[in-house]
């Protein structure tokens, strides 16, 4: 059993909120703040209902009684993963209108699409519930608390202004200009100021800067909860993006705080594969910072459920393929990968985890599911083998690796070959060379392993794409290099076009859902 942050216990305390109304208010609680806060024990259980924000989307099972009123109701996770992959090369999505995702697919969406709006307020939805929680953890409130119990509490704050700092990335990276509000602002009638992608990040860095120094190290810390090392991965993955924020180069304290992450004893996981399936909880020497998914606890039809049971397919009888193969009941029969995507990898690389038989490489129909490879990568197995769980009622059993030791060691070539200073290309090289000794296996010398020669920009976004693929990196990535938008680089399907076309580069940047540009006269979408 997963060791949880007694997320059992925290369906009493019950949260809502309008998608539509006032981003600072207060969640709306059975009981009040007061009640909940006036004793010690309380907070871990809301700490852990901040935790539980980015994998499920209300109070039972499956995201039943839900926290937020949205389109299509999903959780965060599922959300995000729509909006940073749908529209790549490393995804062609089968149920484009029932799951309305056509749009994303095709870098066509506008400022009404649903998948846009339901990110946009779930991730506010986490900053209000976050703001709550530091509003009522401040040295005053909890002073009435043994010193034990305050110095926990302490721990608890910075861990939820981590999850505030994450979550406020994502607003950043997904939407660039957005509304800010934080503990100290009013609650109720208060429009928030808009802040530009500069000030978010400025803001994001001098709060993890606070919160870090307060949180727990690599080996004291709880499964599920964020060590130190979150921190310093958050901070790495920011400041190598900068420049896209409009921060300016910060590629030296990118290496800066990789290397704080691989100094604190995080070591690769042999296995490629088991990183992702349901015993994932038990690679804590690759897995800095996990979303946690537990078919018992925190059931989702989200989260890794939408990967696991989104990539085996739903048509297929022959006996080659067979659903229990993943761990699951059956598939959903969603998700495959674009035609260029099988092409980064060559012979040799276990990474390339698809299954080809029956399947074309490129798609024709993107409805049709023998159009396209089918991605084997996540599982519900476990270990020996077996199914985790009964995913038609329980969904599945595996972590989602928000944070991993393989991409600080790419984000820190990258920022060397970029110019940043603190590392050399020699111990860049190393790094990817470890990954691609993982990957190849026996055949790493002769097929995987690369030279200085090799370790070009290019060649690391290439990498990064074969390592991390369906782990929420690609756009981001993509937009770094430029090649998101615009007719440098076209995939299939790329601008609703089948061989790919180039799109405005508006799409590099996610629009305000309309409905809050209407109660919010500080926002604007430039170009939508």
């Amino acid at each position: 059993m997963k060791k949880l942050l007694n997320i059992l216990l925290i369906s009493s305390f019950l949260l809502s909120v309008s998608c539509v109304d006032d981003l600072n208010q207060a969640p709306v609680l059975d009981t009040t703040s007061a009640t909940v806060y006036a004793e010690a024990s309380n907070y871990k259980m809301v700490l852990a209902k901040l935790y539980a924000l980015y994998v499920t989307a209300g109070q039972e099972k499956g995201g039943g009684d839900a926290d937020l009123s949205s389109n299509m109701g999903y959780d965060y996770m599922r959300c995000y993963f729509n909006l940073q992959v749908a529209g790549t090369e490393e995804i062609a999505s089968t149920w484009l209108e029932g799951d309305k995702i056509g749009p994303l697919t095709y870098l066509s969406w506008d400022a009404t699409d649903p998948w846009v709006a339901d990110m946009y307020y779930r991730l506010y939805y986490t900053v209000a519930v976050c703001n709550e929680f530091l509003r009522n953890s401040t040295d005053d409130k909890i002073a009435g608390f043994s010193e034990s119990e305050q110095n926990d509490i302490r721990i608890f704050r910075a861990e939820a202004r981590f999850l505030r700092a994450l979550t406020y990335y994502h607003a950043m990276d997904l939407y660039r200009d957005i509304p800010f509000v934080n503990e100290n602002d009013p609650v109720g009638a208060y429009i928030p100021p808009r802040y530009t992608s500069k000030e978010i990040f400025e803001f994001i860095e001098t709060e993890l800067a606070e919160a870090e120094p307060v949180m727990t190290d690599k080996a004291s810390t709880e499964y599920g909860r964020a060590s130190k090392a979150a921190a310093w991965s958050l901070l790495a993955k920011m400041y190598l993006n900068a420049e896209v924020y409009g921060a300016g180069a910060h590629y030296t304290e990118c290496i800066t705080y990789c290397k704080k992450v691989i100094d604190a004893g995080y070591s690769l996981e042999p296995e490629y594969a088991k990183l992702f399936n349901a015993d994932n909880h038990l690679r804590t020497n690759e897995i800095i910072y996990p979303l946690v998914v537990d078919d018992e606890h925190i059931m989702s039809w989200g989260a890794t459920t939408y990967l696991v049971c989104g990539e085996v397919s739903s048509t297929k009888d022959d006996a080659d393929y067979d659903p229990a193969d993943y761990g699951v009941v059956s598939g959903w029969g969603m998700f495959r990968v674009r035609g260029q995507f099988p092409d980064l990898f060559t012979e040799g690389d276990q990474r390339a985890m698809f299954f080809t038989e029956g399947q074309t490489q490129y798609i024709d129909d993107c409805t049709d599911q023998t159009n396209g490879y089918l991605v084997t990568k996540w599982s519900n197995l476990t270990d020996a083998g077996e199914a985790a769980s009964n995913t038609s009622n329980d969904g599945v059993d595996t972590d989602f690796p928000m944070f991993r030791l393989a991409d600080i060691y790419l984000m820190l070539a990258e920022a060397v070959v970029r110019g940043g200073s603190g590392s050399s290309v020699d111990e860049a090289l190393g790094y990817v060379n470890q990954l691609r000794q993982r990957a190849f296996g026996d055949s790493y010398e002769t097929s995987g392993k690369i030279s200085i020669s090799d370790l070009t920009a290019d060649f690391i976004l290439d990498e990064r794409a074969r390592e991390l693929y369906w782990e929420c990196s690609r756009r981001t990535d993509l937009i770094r290099y430029n090649r998101f938008t615009g007719d440098s680089y076209v995939w299939q399907w790329k601008g609703g076009i089948k061989d790919g076309t180039g799109v405005d580069s508006k799409y590099n940047i996610y629009p305000i859902p309309a409905s809050d540009l209407t109660a919010n006269p500080n926002l604007s979408n430039e170009n939508y």
